[in-house]
């Protein structure tokens, strides 16, 4: 079986000055854009974070200060990255849980709206977890039996992660063809926030840490009304923020 698409799919790499999502950069983006005829487009940059890249980071990607000095910042190709992304369905290796919020954060501060609304997003180290139980490095030599020469290079682990879902499609008839049926599979077609904060537990959007986990949104908003406060001034990340504003709204328009 072939991977079918009804449209684009951009699978994501970044490599960052760190894995905080609200307070580390992006250093590199990498975007390998496969269309429904099978044509594959890439576009690589390395960005100045416009701040120190710590020497760990650096061990692990390879990307110094030295080598992103001259390179533009996030806020300067957001546009750029924006509209090679556009209408595309978003795919990546751990990506719903750092590629994908990160990439938001960095629009959040360049000023500019970046929604996900209407797009299917396929985490393949997902469908990995749930199969097999591996890291990027050992799935490629598992699904395509190829070593993976330059990993942590953002352009060849984004393309290794279309490699491997292709494979994976092959080897698990169970997950479909479609990006529809893939995001379901992978349990991850109803996010509330990319950081977790808060998941849906049958349909209600429900708090997932502290002191109310466990407890529907719109009940602690009407009860503690100053908790919306508590973590607008908090170190969340800016789009845990925006879908707590969101749901807010809505609680204000049923009034």
């Amino acid at each position: 079986m072939k991977l079918e698409l009804q449209r684009p799919i951009a699978f994501i790499d970044l490599e960052t000055t760190g894995i905080n999502i609200s307070a580390d950069k992006i250093v590199e983006i990498a975007i390998v854009k496969i269309t429904p005829d099978g044509n594959r487009l890439v576009k690589r940059k390395l960005i100045n974070p416009q701040m120190p890249i710590p020497k760990s980071s650096s061990d692990v990607h390879g990307i110094t200060d030295e080598m992103v000095k001259d390179a533009p910042t996030f806020k300067q190709i957001a546009n750029e990255i924006k509209q090679f992304i556009d209408n595309c369905d978003l795919g990546g290796y751990n990506s719903n849980r750092f590629d994908v919020p990160m990439l938001i954060e960095e629009f959040s501060r360049a000023g500019m709206e970046f929604s996900t609304d209407g797009r299917k997003m396929v985490d393949v180290q997902k469908i990995f977890h749930q199969m097999e139980q591996r890291t990027l490095s050992a799935a490629y030599k598992f699904y395509c039996n190829k070593t993976l020469d330059g990993a942590h290079s953002a352009e060849v682990d984004a393309q290794a992660t279309w490699e491997i879902l292709e494979a994976q499609v092959e080897r698990y008839p169970n997950i479909g063809t479609t990006v529809e049926s893939i995001v379901k599979f992978t349990g991850e077609d109803d996010i509330v926030d990319f950081a977790r904060r808060f998941i849906k537990v049958n349909g209600i959007e429900t708090f997932n840490f502290g002191k109310h986990k466990g407890k529907a949104v719109v009940d602690v908003l009407k009860i503690e009304p100053q908790y919306y406060d508590w973590m607008m001034k908090g170190d969340f990340a800016i789009n845990t923020k925006q879908k707590l504003t969101e749901i807010l709204n809505r609680t204000l328009l049923k009034k």
